[in-house]
């Protein structure tokens, strides 16, 4: 195990009428509030009521930006920052899944560069300062609500990338089961993908003796592949609900990757999915992951994929070590249809046309390579992209 700094600063209030909370807790960091989110369906659901009554009972003045949509464009980001600046705003609440958070860090980081918010995210400019954040989450797949990263699109250029600064970090996040029980049965199944592949990022390591953050990483893969399928089928069964919400924020949190050697590999080729197709993130990685297991899978990986077939899986130890290792990742692919995800990029109307430009782009961006498990080159990305066809 690597040495490591462990701090995971965010206050969470999970549980059913947690809202009760809002207003007081926004008053320790801030006098007038941004409230970010996307379409009607925090209206329809009665959380946008829930909130505005937070905020008129502790006398908060707040504004809105709605309309931000999946996969966060910067355009978003830009008018957040305007509207910011302009009512000397000092305090941002997202309210949604990860994309509304992600567009609420971005702003929180804009707000003091005086250049545009988009340098921050290629690396041109330095993120100083952060407008603190709070949380009410309504999805349970990024775990954005409880770390320090955000990803956003540019669809000008084509690319999908992400910044991060501890100063990012929520204040304190409302983790409500109770608000994911009107999410659709995809987006269920596409949390649900994503949760899982940002346990399978970090416990598909080479680091060795991190016996505790495996033991924990099986758990919660074991906990998303149980309560998955039941949150699609029974949408307001509390107990598959908490159960998710819990499992997206310990997921990327950093318990499970600190003292691991963890980059990532699966999510920086979806990253261009989503930046050329603007397709689901979740939906991507359930596609992905497989082809990436098989195409990864040789004598040195042999190993971990055995015991995540034997520890994950239940599949007989007696067996073959690649026949396990095989077995888990049938399994794995088997288990994302279930929850009636696809299984290849042509089903959700991706083909060959762009495939060389995304590898390009996926593995430049890295620096030439993707990934620490096995990393992989141009050749390697693009041959992953062919085979998911």
């Amino acid at each position: 195990m690597l040495n490591f700094n462990y701090s995971i600063p965010t206050k969470i209030f999970f549980g059913n009428g947690q809202i009760k909370v809002l207003g007081k807790e926004i008053k320790k960091y801030g006098t007038k509030v941004l409230l970010v989110y996307g379409g009607e369906s925090i209206k329809k659901n009665g959380v946008y009521d829930e909130v505005i009554d937070q905020l008129k009972g502790e006398d908060i003045p707040f504004w809105e930006l709605n309309g931000v949509k999946p996969n966060p464009r910067i355009d978003s980001v830009r008018e957040g920052i305007k509207i910011c600046r302009e009512n000397k705003i000092d305090f941002l609440l997202p309210v949604g899944g990860g994309s509304i958070i992600d567009c609420a860090k971005t702003i929180g980081a804009g707000y003091y560069y005086d250049g545009d918010p988009w340098d921050l995210v290629i690396g041109k400019g330095k993120i100083e300062k952060v407008l603190p954040i709070g949380t009410v989450s309504t999805i349970a797949a990024t775990g954005s609500e409880m770390d320090n990263y955000a990803v956003i699109s540019n669809l000008e250029t084509n690319q999908k990338l992400g910044l991060f600064h501890d100063n990012m970090f929520p204040k304190f996040s409302i983790l409500d089961p109770a608000y994911t029980f009107t999410v659709s049965q995809r987006q269920t199944a596409a949390g649900t993908a994503d949760i899982m592949s940002h346990i399978f990022e970090v416990y598909f390591s080479r680091t060795e003796g991190a016996y505790l953050q495996d033991r924990m990483a099986e758990a919660i893969l074991k906990t998303c592949i149980k309560y998955g399928i039941v949150a699609v089928k029974e949408p307001k069964n509390y107990e598959a609900r908490a159960n998710l919400m819990w499992s997206s924020s310990l997921a990327i949190n950093g318990l499970l990757s600190y003292g691991k050697e963890s980059m990532w590999s699966v999510h920086p080729i979806q990253h261009e999915l989503s930046a050329y197709y603007d397709i689901t993130h979740g939906i991507g990685l359930a596609i992905l992951t497989p082809y990436w297991m098989e195409y990864v899978l040789n004598d040195e990986t042999v190993d971990k994929f055995a015991e995540y077939g034997i520890n994950v899986w239940d599949i007989d130890k007696e067996n073959d070590k690649y026949g396990i290792a095989r077995g888990a990742i049938e399994k794995t692919r088997e288990y994302f249809i279930s929850l009636g995800l696809p299984s290849t990029l042509r089903e959700v109307g991706i083909g060959e046309e762009n495939l060389e430009n995304m590898a390009k782009k996926a593995t430049d961006y890295q620096g030439g390579t993707i990934g620490s498990f096995v990393p992989l080159n141009y050749e390697d990305t693009l041959e992953i992209y062919r085979r998911a066809l």
